[in-house]
């Protein structure tokens, strides 16, 4: 054996002894690209026991094992990192998921590089490639990139070194538009996603600092030109062994327009109680203590503002029957709302206006409250008293007058109620209900007494309980209760004229 063979078989005997030990995987391979020995690591990490299970060169290793990216794209036999290296090819670290032809089920992924070890003169002399177990880390990454794309909420994450973006969620694609080639490798002053915040100075000092950048509004541009509302905030993470920051989103742009319209609303509606001439009084629903009432209030009951704010309706005493404020605050309480109901309302100086009163329900500020509408209906009832009592003297005797012009009489004398009378038509006797189809007629007692063969005090004694039955005090309230329910509105011809 020539000198120079038996130096180099004691170089590579040296140089096995020293890898053997490595936690990295090492394969020698000779230039012919027969595999020529390969560490523990190595075989460990190929799942084998022995050097022959790898093969007994490049071709044969790449029968027996299943090469593909990261990315999940294969790797052709001739570009298989062993067939690189065969052909005196340098390259650093390559990720690959490795698998044996026959169980494809196991799988390593190794980060591969490349060494060319040379003779004196430069030329190749032993080729090795030399691989990391990186499978837990690439699991590890695996889970994060999945948790990041299925995190709802949108985010970013920018590396610190250049401060460019390296990855992007499908949330944060959705909320701006952006497609995934606009974000990934573009500059953070590109995409400024603190360019409008409002602790922008603070942000930027915390990412120079590698720190927690707490949550802040910022209005982020879209690649449309227009901008977004949004609440964003900055984590620190390591990546890949580098610096980043990982920045999260909430879109606030709904929130933003809501908001944006209640207080449109709350200024229409501001504005429409201030100038409203109808006295206005808002008071919480728990405690009916008064929020606020608008200027009609004031100048219609002659208070100072500082004489109502504060006190609940109650204390105010407005309503000058207690009995009828109880009522109006239960149907509130019970309903929410309450339609035109008939009230004295008391001023400061003692004078009672005759209002109608409406109320419902607000919420202001998410608390509900009671908003109450007072109509001073003073003059139209006292027009109306006067003109019921002329038409009450001249209905005492109907007989005069055909029934249409009772009817139209009766209906003017009518006073609305917010409630009709509970008793149904059905109560009423056979006998009544035939008085009280005659007394819709225009007929006089007389005349009911002669028309069904009775005596005179017999239909007075009906016409009594008639009255009674349906809570009516006058032959006018009596065709105005039987008209409302649709009752002898088909009789026609003119009754009782004389």
């Amino acid at each position: 054996m020539s000198q120079e063979v038996l130096t180099t078989e004691t170089n590579r005997r040296q140089l096995q002894q020293i890898i053997a030990g490595l936690s990295d995987g090492v394969i020698l391979l000779e230039l012919d690209q027969s595999i020529l020995w390969a560490n523990e690591a190595a075989l460990s990490m190929h799942g084998v026991s022995r050097i022959t299970d790898l093969g007994h060169n490049a071709d044969e290793y790449a029968k027996l094992f299943n090469l593909r990216y990261r990315n999940n794209h294969a790797i052709t036999a001739e570009n298989y990192p062993i067939s690189r290296v065969a052909r005196c090819e340098s390259f650093n670290d390559v990720l690959i998921e490795v698998s044996p032809t026959d169980d494809p089920e196991r799988t390593w992924v190794h980060s591969v590089r490349s060494m060319i070890l040379t003779d004196r003169e430069g030329q190749p002399e032993s080729l090795v490639l030399i691989m990391s177990d990186v499978t837990d880390w690439a699991n590890a990454e695996q889970r994060f990139e999945k948790t990041f794309n299925a995190n709802p909420a949108p985010a970013v994450i920018c590396r610190l070194s250049d401060l460019r973006y390296i990855k992007v969620n499908p949330g944060f694609l959705e909320m701006t538009g952006y497609s995934r080639d606009q974000v990934i490798g573009t500059s953070a002053y590109e995409i400024d996603i603190y360019e409008r915040a409002e602790q922008r100075d603070l942000a930027i000092q915390r990412l120079r600092d590698v720190a927690t950048i707490p949550q802040m509004q910022a209005e982020l541009r879209l690649p449309d030109g227009s901008s977004k509302q949004v609440i964003v905030a900055g984590q620190p993470l390591l990546l890949n062994d580098e610096d980043c920051m990982l920045f999260s989103f909430v879109d606030m742009e709904m929130r933003h327009k809501a908001e944006v319209a209640l207080r449109q609303s709350e200024e229409r509606f501001a504005k429409a109680f201030r100038l409203t001439p109808v006295p206005i009084l808002i008071c919480s629903a728990d405690t009916q203590q008064v929020i606020d009432v608008n200027q009609a209030f004031l100048e219609t009951l002659a208070y100072d503002s500082e004489e109502v704010s504060g006190k609940t309706v109650t204390q105010l005493d407005f309503i000058s029957d207690n009995g009828a404020r109880a009522r109006l605050l239960t149907a509130l309480e019970n309903s929410g709302r309450v339609n035109r109901v008939d009230v004295q309302v008391r001023k400061k100086d003692g004078d009672v206006l005759e209002c109608a009163l409406s109320a419902d329900t607000v919420n202001i500020q998410d608390t509900p409250c009671y908003l109450l509408v007072l109509m001073d209906i003073t003059e139209r009832k006292r027009t109306e008293l006067e003109l019921v009592a002329a038409i009450e003297e001249v209905m005492k005797d109907a007989s005069w007058f055909s029934r249409t012009l009772i009817e139209k009489l009766a209906n003017v004398k009518k006073v609305n109620s917010p409630q009709l009378p509970s008793v149904s038509f059905t109560d009423l006797t056979t006998r009544e209900r035939d008085v009280l189809g005659l007394i819709c007629e225009g007929l006089a007692d007389k005349e009911i007494a002669a028309r069904l063969k009775l005596a005179l005090n017999t239909v007075r004694n009906h016409v009594a309980t008639v009255y009674s039955k349906l809570d009516v005090h006058s032959r006018s309230e009596a065709i105005v209760w039987a008209r409302e329910r649709g009752l002898f509105s088909g009789d026609s011809g003119t009754k009782g004229q004389r």
